[in-house]
């Protein structure tokens, strides 16, 4: 395994305020070329999506942006959060290999066994993002009444950048674990997709 390809396959998300209990999620593709995998590589280092926050592109990507609705009760002599919703949209973007005839069976099998973990690595970012964002709207919706609700909207911003706070940890080191693990990780998976194909339980690579 290229250790060169373990740096390009650093997967990243980029981030916007806000946390989700309702998701909204879509997929994009971008199409790569090659026949070995120093050409993946290269085209994946290439045409990969470009992640604001590294400046680098990247296998894949999970783009989310997150918005929160909050109303406002007002009682004689306090206010209170009445009621917190919170949405993520979510983008996650992933690599389609347009597979030349001449590619051998180990690079398409090894590609096979990428794209699957791109994919998975991914969509655990997407459920980061769910898991806090439920964080977020419970935190919202159990917080204390203020004495008015400027101070109600400032307990919000507060509890909102606390949650984020830890949002932006998880993701990071999520991806600081993935990229540690990557090696042994695809040569695991890559045998146990032999087995599978040997037993008959996955087509061999087309």
């Amino acid at each position: 395994m290229k250790r060169s390809l373990l740096c390009v396959l650093l997967l990243a998300v980029t981030a916007v305020p806000a946390g989700a209990a309702n998701l909204v999620k879509t997929y994009s593709y971008f199409s790569i070329g090659g026949s070995t995998l120093d050409e993946i590589e290269k085209q994946l280092s290439t045409h990969g999506p470009q992640v604001k926050s590294t400046g680098s592109r990247h296998p894949g990507a999970t783009q989310m942006a997150f918005t929160t609705r909050i109303s406002y009760a007002r009682q004689a002599s306090s206010c209170r959060i009445a009621d917190a919703a919170v949405t993520v949209k979510v983008k996650v973007i992933l690599p389609e290999w347009r597979r030349p005839r001449k590619a051998d069976p180990e690079v398409k099998l090894f590609w096979d066994t990428l794209a699957a973990d791109i994919k998975r690595h991914e969509e655990r970012h997407v459920e980061i993002a769910k898991n806090h964002a439920r964080e977020l709207e419970d935190a919202l919706k159990a917080a204390y009444p203020q004495k008015d609700c400027d101070a109600a909207k400032a307990k919000a911003a507060e509890i909102t950048a606390a949650v984020l706070a830890r949002h932006d940890r998880a993701q990071v080191q999520f991806d600081r674990v993935e990229s540690v693990n990557f090696e042994s990780r695809i040569l695991r998976l890559m045998r146990y997709r032999i087995e599978r194909i040997e037993n008959g339980q996955l087509p061999p690579p087309a």
